[in-house]
Protein backbone atom coordinates (compact mmCIF):
# COMPACT_ATOMS: atom_id res chain seq x y z
CA UNK A 1 0.00 0.00 0.00
CA UNK A 2 1.49 3.30 -1.09
CA UNK A 3 1.29 6.42 1.06
CA UNK A 4 -1.65 8.60 0.02
CA UNK A 5 -1.26 12.33 -0.45
CA UNK A 6 -3.98 14.93 -0.99
CA UNK A 7 -2.83 18.00 -2.95
CA UNK A 8 -5.17 20.98 -2.51
CA UNK A 9 -4.32 23.76 -4.97
CA UNK A 10 -6.53 25.86 -7.24
CA UNK A 11 -3.87 26.17 -9.98
CA UNK A 12 -3.87 23.05 -12.18
CA UNK A 13 -0.31 23.89 -13.26
CA UNK A 14 0.91 24.06 -9.65
CA UNK A 15 -0.96 20.84 -8.75
CA UNK A 16 0.79 19.10 -11.66
CA UNK A 17 4.17 20.51 -10.58
CA UNK A 18 3.71 19.32 -6.99
CA UNK A 19 2.50 15.89 -8.16
CA UNK A 20 5.47 15.44 -10.51
CA UNK A 21 7.87 16.56 -7.75
CA UNK A 22 6.42 13.84 -5.53
CA UNK A 23 6.49 11.21 -8.28
CA UNK A 24 10.26 11.69 -8.44
CA UNK A 25 10.39 10.32 -4.87
CA UNK A 26 8.70 7.02 -5.65
CA UNK A 27 5.25 5.52 -5.43
CA UNK A 28 2.54 7.63 -3.87
CA UNK A 29 -1.17 7.56 -4.35
CA UNK A 30 -1.95 11.17 -5.21
CA UNK A 31 -5.41 12.71 -5.07
CA UNK A 32 -5.94 16.28 -6.25
CA UNK A 33 -8.50 18.86 -5.14
CA UNK A 34 -8.91 22.19 -6.94
CA UNK A 35 -10.23 23.99 -3.86
CA UNK A 36 -10.61 23.75 -0.11
CA UNK A 37 -14.29 22.96 -0.60
CA UNK A 38 -13.45 20.07 -2.94
CA UNK A 39 -10.92 18.80 -0.36
CA UNK A 40 -13.63 18.78 2.33
CA UNK A 41 -15.80 16.64 0.03
CA UNK A 42 -12.91 14.20 -0.62
CA UNK A 43 -11.65 13.86 2.98
CA UNK A 44 -14.49 11.69 4.37
CA UNK A 45 -14.00 9.14 1.58
CA UNK A 46 -10.58 8.01 2.75
CA UNK A 47 -7.69 8.53 5.14
CA UNK A 48 -4.67 10.41 3.76
CA UNK A 49 -1.10 10.04 5.01
CA UNK A 50 -0.28 13.67 4.11
CA UNK A 51 -2.09 16.81 2.96
CA UNK A 52 -0.38 19.55 0.94
CA UNK A 53 -2.37 22.77 0.59
CA UNK A 54 -2.10 26.25 -0.87
CA UNK A 55 -3.43 29.21 1.15
CA UNK A 56 -4.98 31.44 -1.52
CA UNK A 57 -7.92 29.57 -3.00
CA UNK A 58 -11.52 30.41 -3.82
CA UNK A 59 -14.27 29.35 -1.40
CA UNK A 60 -12.40 27.77 1.55
CA UNK A 61 -8.79 28.98 1.79
CA UNK A 62 -5.85 26.88 2.93
CA UNK A 63 -5.75 28.32 6.45
CA UNK A 64 -9.42 27.47 6.95
CA UNK A 65 -8.70 23.97 5.63
CA UNK A 66 -5.73 23.54 8.01
CA UNK A 67 -7.91 24.73 10.90
CA UNK A 68 -10.66 22.25 9.99
CA UNK A 69 -8.27 19.30 9.53
CA UNK A 70 -6.37 19.91 12.77
CA UNK A 71 -9.56 20.27 14.84
CA UNK A 72 -11.31 17.22 13.36
CA UNK A 73 -10.82 14.01 15.39
CA UNK A 74 -10.44 11.86 12.26
CA UNK A 75 -7.81 14.01 10.54
CA UNK A 76 -6.00 15.89 13.31
CA UNK A 77 -2.95 13.58 13.25
CA UNK A 78 -2.54 13.91 9.47
CA UNK A 79 0.70 15.75 8.63
CA UNK A 80 0.10 18.94 6.67
CA UNK A 81 2.33 21.05 4.44
CA UNK A 82 1.40 24.55 3.30
CA UNK A 83 2.89 25.51 -0.10
CA UNK A 84 2.05 29.14 -0.82
CA UNK A 85 3.10 32.48 -2.32
CA UNK A 86 2.41 34.08 1.08
CA UNK A 87 5.94 34.88 2.26
CA UNK A 88 5.37 37.12 5.29
CA UNK A 89 6.43 36.04 8.75
CA UNK A 90 2.85 36.72 9.88
CA UNK A 91 1.40 34.27 7.35
CA UNK A 92 3.97 31.63 8.27
CA UNK A 93 3.24 32.11 11.96
CA UNK A 94 -0.52 31.84 11.37
CA UNK A 95 -0.15 28.65 9.29
CA UNK A 96 2.11 26.97 11.83
CA UNK A 97 -0.09 28.09 14.75
CA UNK A 98 -3.10 26.43 13.10
CA UNK A 99 -1.17 23.17 12.99
CA UNK A 100 0.73 22.96 9.70
CA UNK A 101 3.86 20.83 10.05
CA UNK A 102 5.82 22.61 7.32
CA UNK A 103 5.46 25.95 5.50
CA UNK A 104 7.09 26.24 2.07
CA UNK A 105 6.91 29.34 -0.12
CA UNK A 106 6.51 29.38 -3.91
CA UNK A 107 8.37 29.18 -6.10
CA UNK A 108 9.59 26.20 -4.12
CA UNK A 109 12.73 24.16 -4.48
CA UNK A 110 11.79 20.57 -5.42
CA UNK A 111 14.30 19.17 -2.92
CA UNK A 112 12.77 21.22 -0.07
CA UNK A 113 9.32 19.80 -0.77
CA UNK A 114 10.67 16.26 -1.23
CA UNK A 115 12.62 16.45 2.05
CA UNK A 116 9.56 17.71 3.94
CA UNK A 117 7.35 14.96 2.47
CA UNK A 118 9.89 12.24 3.25
CA UNK A 119 10.41 13.50 6.81
CA UNK A 120 6.68 13.70 7.56
CA UNK A 121 5.79 10.36 5.98
CA UNK A 122 8.72 8.68 7.69
CA UNK A 123 7.64 10.15 11.03
CA UNK A 124 4.07 9.01 10.33
CA UNK A 125 5.09 5.42 9.54
CA UNK A 126 7.08 5.18 12.77
CA UNK A 127 4.25 6.48 14.92
CA UNK A 128 1.60 4.15 13.45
Amino acid sequence: MYPSILIVEDSSTMRALIASTLEDLGDYEITEAASGFEALKILPARQFDLIITDINMPDINGLELVNFVKKHPTYKETPLIIVTTEKSAEDRKKGMALGADTYITKPFDAEDLQSAVKALLNKESHSS
